[in-house]
């Protein structure tokens, strides 16, 4: 079968493994519940004030709405799909998620993109780029979600490609082709995250020109052709700016270059944070980066040595700086990781001899550590707080995997890798079949107990509700279909309003001039979850 079918039959594993239950949690706060709040107020508004979106009806300045706009597309669909009763529902949670996931989804075919430009000719490094970047568990889980990093990488990835398309001598044809395409992909860029676009834009145009593959005439026109790609980016910002002034600068300086700068609402454990999340995340794989390092550094001056340090660079300069850091900023240095890891996995097979005689030598040390990595993982599989299927399946990759590595038979090496990608698949498909995939959610009290309280009193035109003594959670207003009061704002409408309110609240509210009595007892239905009482001034 052609490499293409294998990179086709590799992007539909990862489509299902990114669309299968994705409505079987609940939204998760903050970024899922905004993203899916202004995606559905930009399908309720009409084009093209609908492309200014809005939160809760004010200007929604954190990021443009490329992905919003599509979700919001969707959503559209769906309600005039669901007639009336649609009007009445909350948008369901796979609906929200489902093109994100399809966008994150383009990443495994085109970091084999990628690698056929750095390796033309080495189907099998093709190949196995695209099996790594199906088995990492942080770049498929990611992707499940209603957030914009994996699309990014989708759009950072084809710009790659773009780029290392350009031959050395290329044609008016080639250069309009593949020039656009880098400025359409940085198009995109600028309208998931802004901040992005200009630093990932520029570094793979110098690691290019560091290439010294053309002369600066021949750089003048892609210069223009990228610019001409870019054009629906920077019209969106302009008219944004134009509409909404200086304001919306903010998601260039408060959402960009303050991040860099300042640690936000006390995000700042600095590099420490996306190193852990590799670490934690890049296995089984992590054991071959360090030789794939040395391998590239070995063969700096071949184009995938030189392109794999660069891009390994480049990721890292535009995460590690950041003095604010959340767990999802490492989702940017996993292409790199898959351009890296995958040549190893493929030299694992075929032991061609494209590396040195010491990289060789600990390449088979390797399976030998998955063998062991797996039998230790069966032995205590029980201990283990997950689903028995997933911790087999991917005890069994390793181990089975692992010792059909080792074979000095070429077609029973190949049976290996298959095995081990297939099982590490399996162990994937297993984990998000269950609600555990979704972890973080277990951290905060669940918000459909609540909303299930409050949502016959808000459709009955009762009093808003008010979140005491807790953080915003964005998910609850979705759920809602409103937005909740918290903090001061909450406490300073309970002790002004003559109105009565109701109140989540872990404890009694009741003060000498607000009498509260409770209504519902969250414990008869969550562990953690605030009661809501109802309050009124004495």
């Amino acid at each position: 079968m052609a490499w293409r079918w294998w990179i086709v039959l590799i992007w539909a594993g990862a489509i299902v493994l990114l669309l299968q239950h994705l409505g079987n949690v609940p939204l998760r706060d903050w970024d899922e519940a905004l993203v899916a709040r202004v995606a559905e107020e930009i399908s309720q508004r009409p084009f093209p004030t609908n492309l200014l979106p809005t939160l809760w009806d004010q200007p929604y300045l954190n990021k443009p709405p490329l992905l919003h706009a599509l979700i919001g597309c969707a959503i559209g669909v769906w309600r005039h799909t669901a007639g009336s009763e649609g009007l009445r529902q909350v948008p369901p949670e796979w609906l929200v998620r489902a093109i994100p996931a399809l966008a994150s989804s383009l990443i495994v075919p085109l970091v084999a993109l990628v690698q056929w430009r750095l390796r033309p000719g080495d189907r099998t490094a093709a190949i196995c780029t695209a099996a790594v970047a199906l088995t990492l568990l942080p770049l498929m889980r990611h992707g499940r979600l209603a957030m914009l990093d994996g699309s990014l990488i989708s759009a950072m990835a084809l710009q790659w490609w773009a780029l290392l398309s350009l031959p050395a001598a290329p044609s008016p044809t080639q250069r309009r082709i593949w020039g656009l395409l880098a400025g359409a992909a940085g198009s995109a860029i600028l309208l998931l995250k802004a901040p992005a676009s200009l630093p990932l834009l520029v570094g793979a145009c110098l690691l290019l020109a560091w290439e010294r593959r053309w002369s600066p005439r021949q750089w003048l026109p892609l210069v223009v052709l990228i610019g001409i790609g870019l054009l629906p980016g920077l019209l969106w910002h302009g008219w944004h700016l134009l509409e909404r002034g200086p304001e919306a600068l903010t998601m260039w300086g408060r959402q960009g270059l303050a991040r860099v700068v300042s640690p936000i609402e006390g995000h700042s454990s600095g590099w420490i944070m996306p190193v852990l999340e590799v670490l934690e995340g890049g296995w089984p794989w992590l054991t071959l980066w360090p030789l794939a390092m040395l391998t590239a550094l070995q063969q700096r001056r071949s184009r995938w040595g030189f392109w794999c340090l660069g891009l390994t660079l480049l990721t890292a300069a535009a995460v590690l700086p950041l003095r604010t850091q959340l767990p999802w900023y490492s989702h940017l240095l996993w292409p790199s990781f898959a351009l890296s890891v995958g040549p190893l996995l493929a030299q694992l097979i075929e032991r061609s001899g494209g590396t040195s005689q010491l990289v060789n030598r600990l390449l088979l040390a390797v399976p030998c550590f998955w063998i062991l990595a797996g039998a230790g993982i069966l032995a205590v599989q029980g201990q283990i707080p997950v689903p028995g299927a997933v911790t087999i399946s991917a005890a069994l990759a390793l181990a089975f995997g692992g010792g059909l590595l080792l074979s000095p038979a070429l077609r029973w090496r190949q049976w290996g890798a298959a095995a081990l990608i297939a099982l590490l698949w399996g162990a994937l498909f297993n984990l998000f079949a269950s609600p555990i995939w979704l972890w973080e959610l277990s951290e905060q009290w669940s918000v459909q107990p609540a909303s299930a309280w409050l949502q016959p009193l808000v459709t009955a035109g009762g009093p808003p509700p008010l979140l005491l003594q807790e953080n915003e959670r964005p998910s609850l207003n979705w759920y809602l279909g409103q937005e909740v009061g918290t903090g001061s704002k909450a406490r300073r409408q309970l002790r002004t309003s003559i109105d009565e309110r109701l109140v989540l609240s872990t404890s009694d509210p009741s003060k000498p001039q607000l009498s509260c009595s409770r209504i519902e007892q969250a414990k008869q239905t969550s562990q953690q979850g605030p009661d809501l009482y109802r309050c009124k001034q004495s």
